[in-house]
Formats: C-alpha cells, sequence, structure tokens
C-alpha cells in the first residue's frame, strides 16, 4: 500500500538581519545574466528555505564604497538620520553554501536602473547590503508534476528550483526570453520538459501565454502537480487567470508573482484574487 504523500504548502518565518557582504567574485551565465558571488562573516546564520525566496539587495550610492543599510529594532526598520536611502531591489538568493559562507545572485542586464547600472561594473571587493529573507514559502517537491512559468527575472529561481527537485523530476519550463542568447544551462533530466520561447521585439511576458495554450500537462486519476510563474504583473495575472479559468488548475495549486511591473522596476508581490 502506498504511503500517503504530504503536500501541504508551508510558510516559514525567518529572523529579519540586515547584512554587510562583499563581492567574491562574478561570472557571466548568459550575454543578459550576471552572476555576483557574496561573501562575509554576515551570512553565518543566513537561511533560505525556499527557490523562490526574496532578498533585499541595497546599492551604493554614487561615489561611495558601501551601502546605508537599515536597522532593525522593535519597532521595525529604520534608516540612519542625515543619509539618503538607498536604492533597493528584490533578488532571489540562487545559491547559498553554509560552510564557504558564499552567496550568489543573479542580476539581468537590462542597461538601464541602479541594480543593472551596479552589476554591469561589479568588481571583488566591492560591497552590496542584503536584507532577509523574512520568510519562506515551501512548496513540497512530492508533486508529480511541476510547472515552472517565467521571463527572464525568473530565470534564477527557476534555475535553482530545477536543481533541487532533482534529475528524476517530471518538470516543465516555460522560458521567455529576448533571443537564444539568453538561454541558460538547467539541470534538467530525461523526464523534463524546457520551452524556450522568444519574444524578439514583443513585449516581456507576452509570449508566454501563447505558448502555454499548446502545452500538453500530465494527467490522471491521482496525478497532482503544482504550478509556479513569475515575471512582468500583467502577464502573470494572464497566466494565472489562464491556467485557473480554461484548464482547471486548483489556485491552491499555483503560485503567480510580480517580479516587475512595466513602469516600475521594483515591484515585488504575490498574485492572488
Amino acid at each position: 500500500m502506498t504511503e500517503p504523500r504530504d503536500l501541504t504548502v508551508q510558510r516559514v518565518r525567518h529572523p529579519l538581519r540586515m547584512r554587510l557582504l562583499k563581492v567574491v567574485r562574478t561570472r557571466q551565465v548568459s550575454p543578459q545574466l550576471l552572476r555576483v558571488t557574496l561573501g562575509g562573516d554576515d551570512l553565518a546564520d543566513f537561511v533560505s528555505a525556499s527557490f523562490d525566496d526574496h532578498l533585499k539587495v541595497f546599492f551604493p550610492a554614487p561615489g561611495a564604497a558601501q551601502p546605508v543599510l537599515p536597522q532593525v529594532g522593535p519597532d521595525g526598520i529604520t534608516f540612519p538620520e542625515g543619509q539618503p536611502r538607498p536604492e533597493a531591489r528584490d533578488y532571489t538568493p540562487r545559491r547559498y553554501d553554509a560552510e564557504a559562507r558564499e552567496l550568489d545572485i543573479e542580476f539581468v542586464l537590462h542597461g538601464d536602473g541602479p541594480a543593472s547600472g551596479w552589476a554591469a561594473q561589479a568588481q571583488p571587493g566591492q560591497y552590496l547590503g542584503v536584507g532577509g529573507p523574512r520568510g519562506s514559502f515551501v512548496i513540497p517537491e512530492a508533486f508529480d508534476w511541476h510547472l515552472l512559468i517565467g521571463d527572464d527575472t525568473a530565470l534564477p529561481a527557476i534555475g535553482r528550483r530545477v536543481e533541487e527537485l532533482g534529475p528524476d523530476a517530471r518538470v516543465i519550463v516555460v522560458a521567455e526570453v529576448g533571443d537564444a542568447s539568453a538561454r541558460i544551462p538547467l539541470a534538467t533530466g530525461g523526464r523534463a520538459e524546457v520551452h524556450w520561447v522568444y519574444r524578439g521585439g514583443q513585449p516581456e511576458g507576452s509570449q508566454l501565454l501563447p505558448a502555454l495554450r499548446t502545452l500538453t500537462l500530465p494527467g490522471g486519476e491521482g496525478c497532482e502537480g503544482y504550478v509556479w510563474a513569475a515575471g512582468e504583473a500583467a502577464a502573470m495575472r494572464e497566466v494565472r487567470q489562464y491556467l485557473v479559468a480554461e484548464r482547471g488548475i486548483d489556485k491552491k495549486r499555483i503560485r503567480a508573482s510580480a517580479y516587475w511591473k512595466h513602469g516600475n522596476a521594483a515591484v515585488h508581490e504575490t498574485l492572488d484574487d
């Protein structure tokens, strides 16, 4: 008799801490994606329990060596008086090595904005500030299949999830990028499907829904899957609505997030009803 699987999604909270970290090295994953490895003693108690955790990354002001970090106290988060607030963006912890005390963050190089601008010039020895993650949304690996959907900004989370699921997982990836040069290696096994969708000059996220309409999902009695999607806000709402209304997927089996929004890059929110 088969043991029942625990498919309960869990929310885990972590103590909030601000960390001052130093660049150890950088590596170009693709022409559009740069991996920055950060290190430092502040990582001693770092925890990231889920592939789509998000960190608040604080950037140094122009001409400054280090970012101004907020302080965490009994009244919440406060910034030092008399100093300008640093530019900050949300990023995925791509990899954490507790023994080496190394944290990888991947930056999309799109040519504008404080994050992309900083990443383009990043060198070993430079400093970044990192806050969080404040919590984790833990999706069990025991589902029969996993559908991962996203644009360029979701690639770090997708890459980490595929690695964590392992080579035997039934995983389906639908990833939209500008062109073939933006593809990244994914550690998929023989049961995986990876669909790269190229948008060319079309708006980001616009090609995901057409690709999903042609996708065949695993089925059968007792076959349970989970959908994770992240990218531009409007595109993710369309994807979620389509999967619920036309594919009949239970809302409880979908996690859709806005990692950014046209006209406002500093967005990170979970999309639900």
